[in-house]
C-alpha cells in the first residue's frame, strides 16, 4: 500500500512525466518502453518509503539504485550512468503507480497526443483538398487573399473546437501547405502573395493563443518554432523583393499589408523579440512613405508613454531612426531600461550596414552603457556568453572605422567576465601588462593557466608584473592545505626568487620569505616542503 502522503504527489508526478517524457520523441518513447519492460518482468524491488522519497532497486545488467523525487519529477536520482529520466526511474514510477490505478491507463493517456496529432494531419490534408478544389490558385487581389487565409485558417485549425496546443504544429503545417498552393503564377506576385500570408498567420496564430490562454511555457514548449519559422520565412521573402523595384501595381497592396500588421506589437502578447522583429523589418523594407511613418509615429507615442511595453518601444525607436529622427530615439534609449538592450543590436547592425558612422556614435556609447546591467540579468552562463560575442561583434565595425579603440575596451570591460578572452588578448597585444596582470587578478586564474609564451614575454619586458600574480598563486596553494598544493607552493615560490633577483630586490624577498614562514609555522607540513626544496635550511 502506498502511504496516503504520497498520492497527491504521485498524481501530479503522473501529470509532470507526460511533459517531461513525449510520446512523439522516439528516444522518450523507447526509454518509457524499456521501463514499461522492466516493470512487467517484476524486476523492480525493495519499494520502500522513507521520509518524502521513495526508494528502490531495480535489476538490469547491473543493479540501479533509484530515489524519485514525486514533488519535483525531474529531479529524481539513479545510479546508472544515463542522464536525465532513465528506464530504471521509469520502471519504480510505473510499479508506484500500479499500486494506486491502472499502469495501462497512463501508457494510454501519454500516447493520446501521437493519436490526436496523426488524427488531425489526416482530417486537415482532406479538409485543405476540398478548400484547394473550391478556390484554387489565387489572382492579384488583396481582400481575396485574406480572405481565403480568413477561410482556411479558420477551417483548418478551430473547425474541430479548441486544439489541443501539441496538435497545433500539425495543423498548422497543413494550413500553410494550403495556403501556398493558392499562390500566384507570377514570381514576384507569388513573394507578395506569400509574405501577405505569413504576417496574417503570424497575427493569427497569436490571436489563437491569445483565445485559448496559451501562456509562454505551453507555446515554447510545443509550438514557439512556428512564430520563428513565419519570422524567418518572412525575412527571405522580404530579402528577395528588395533586390528590385517594386511595381507600383504593389502600392496598395503594401498599404493594406501596412493596416493590416498595425496590431503586431500594441496588443498585450508573450513573443516580445519576434513581434518587434517582424514589425520593425516590414518598416524598414516595405512602409517607407515619409507620411505613413509619421502617423506610425503619433499612434506609438501615446502607447509607449502609457503601457511602455518593449515592441511598442522598440517600434517606437526604430520609427524615428528611420526618420533619422536621432534626438527623439536617444531620448528613449538613455532612459534607465537595460530591458532594450538585445532590440539595440538591430539599430547597431543597421547603422554598420549602410556605414553611417556618424550616427551610430552615440547609439553604440548608449549600447555598452546597458550591458552590463542588462547581463546581470541572466544566471545562464552560456546565454551570456552568446550575447557578449553578438554584442562586441556588432560595435567593433564602428570601433575600427571611426579608431574609437578605448569605446571598444569600455564594451569589453562592461561584458567581464564574458568578455574575458578579448579583453585578454587586446591587453597583451597593446602591451598593457600592468592592465593584463589586473584583469588575471580579477578573473582569479592561476598564474599557470595563463600560457607559458604570455608568461616568458613578460618576464623580459616587465617582469615586476608577475610578482603580485605569483604572490597571489602561492597563498592559494597554502590555503588548499594538502602535501600537493604545498609542493606546488613551493615550486612557484622558487620562480618569485628567481624574478626577485633579477629585479635585485633580494632584500624584499628576504623580507616576504621570513613572513610567509611566520604566518605558517604552525603548518608543519608546509614547513617540511620548504625544507625539502632548500627554500630554508633543514
Amino acid at each position: 500500500m502506498i502511504p496516503e502522503r504520497f498520492l497527491e504527489p504521485l498524481e501530479f508526478a503522473a501529470n509532470e512525466l507526460k511533459g517531461l517524457l513525449r510520446a512523439e520523441n522516439e528516444e522518450d518513447a523507447r526509454l518509457v518502453q524499456k521501463g514499461l519492460m522492466l516493470f512487467r518482468q517484476g524486476l523492480v524491488y525493495q519499494l520502500r518509503f522513507e521520509g518524502d522519497r521513495v526508494l528502490a532497486t531495480v535489476q538490469d545488467v547491473t543493479p540501479a539504485k533509484v530515489e524519485l523525487d514525486l514533488e519535483f519529477i525531474h529531479l529524481s536520482e539513479c545510479s546508472c550512468p544515463a542522464e536525465g529520466f532513465c528506464r530504471h526511474q521509469t520502471a519504480v514510477f510505473l510499479q508506484l503507480l500500479s499500486k494506486a490505478r491502472s499502469v495501462s491507463m497512463w501508457i494510454e493517456e501519454w500516447r493520446k497526443p501521437i493519436k490526436e496529432k496523426q488524427t488531425a494531419k489526416n482530417w486537415g490534408l482532406q479538409r485543405a483538398k476540398d478548400l484547394l478544389k473550391s478556390s484554387g490558385q489565387m489572382k492579384a487581389d488583396y481582400d481575396r487573399w485574406i480572405a481565403a487565409f480568413e477561410e482556411s485558417f479558420t477551417e483548418l485549425m478551430e473547425k474541430q473546437g479548441e486544439p489541443r496546443p501539441y496538435v497545433l504544429p500539425e495543423l498548422f503545417h497543413v494550413y500553410l501547405r494550403r495556403m501556398k498552393a493558392g499562390a500566384p503564377v507570377e514570381q514576384e506576385w507569388k513573394l507578395l502573395y506569400l509574405l501577405i500570408g505569413y504576417v496574417f498567420s503570424f497575427k493569427k496564430l497569436m490571436a489563437l493563443s491569445r483565445k485559448y490562454g496559451h501562456g509562454e511555457e505551453l507555446i515554447d514548449r510545443y509550438y514557439r518554432h512556428l512564430y520563428q519559422s513565419l519570422m524567418e520565412d518572412s525575412v527571405e521573402i522580404m530579402n528577395k523583393l528588395s533586390v528590385h523595384s517594386l511595381p507600383f501595381a504593389f502600392d496598395q497592396f503594401i498599404e493594406k499589408l501596412k493596416d493590416d500588421s498595425a496590431g503586431l506589437i500594441t496588443c498585450s502578447f508573450g513573443l516580445d523579440y519576434e513581434r518587434a522583429h517582424l514589425y520593425r523589418l516590414l518598416w524598414t523594407h516595405f512602409f517607407k512613405k515619409k507620411e505613413w511613418r509619421e502617423a506610425e509615429i503619433q499612434k506609438l507615442k501615446s502607447i509607449v508613454k502609457e503601457e511602455h511595453s518593449l515592441p511598442s518601444v522598440a517600434g517606437y525607436v526604430h520609427l524615428h531612426i528611420l526618420e533619422r529622427n536621432d534626438e527623439q530615439a536617444l531620448s528613449v534609449l538613455n532612459v534607465p531600461n537595460d530591458l532594450i538592450t538585445p532590440y539595440m543590436l538591430y539599430w547597431i547592425d543597421y547603422f554598420s550596414a549602410h556605414k553611417d558612422w556618424n550616427r551610430m556614435g552615440p547609439y553604440a556609447e548608449a549600447f555598452i552603457h546597458k550591458l552590463r546591467d542588462y547581463l546581470k540579468r541572466s544566471e545562464d552562463y552560456y546565454a551570456c556568453m552568446d550575447f557578449t560575442s553578438l554584442a562586441i561583434k556588432a560595435i567593433s565595425p564602428y570601433c575600427l572605422e571611426s579608431s574609437k579603440m578605448d569605446l571598444y575596451e569600455k564594451a569589453l570591460m562592461e561584458t567581464l567576465p564574458y568578455s574575458y578572452s578579448d579583453y585578454e588578448y587586446l591587453l597583451f597585444e597593446k602591451g598593457e601588462f600592468m592592465k593584463w596582470a589586473d584583469l588575471q587578478a580579477f578573473i582569479g586564474f592561476d598564474i599557470d593557466s595563463l600560457g607559458k609564451d604570455r608568461i616568458r614575454e613578460i618576464s623580459k619586458k616587465e617582469p615586476s608584473i608577475l610578482l603580485p600574480l605569483y604572490h597571489q598563486s602561492i597563498n592559494d596553494h597554502i590555503n588548499m592545505k594538502n602535501r600537493d598544493h604545498y609542493r606546488e607552493a613551493v615550486r612557484k615560490m622558487k620562480k618569485l626568487r628567481t624574478l626577485y633577483n633579477k629585479l635585485k630586490r633580494q632584500e624584499d624577498w628576504q623580507l616576504f620569505l621570513e613572513m610567509l614562514l611566520e604566518k605558517t609555522k604552525r603548518l608543519r607540513a608546509f614547513q617540511e616542503e620548504c625544507k625539502r626544496g632548500k627554500l630554508i635550511d633543514a
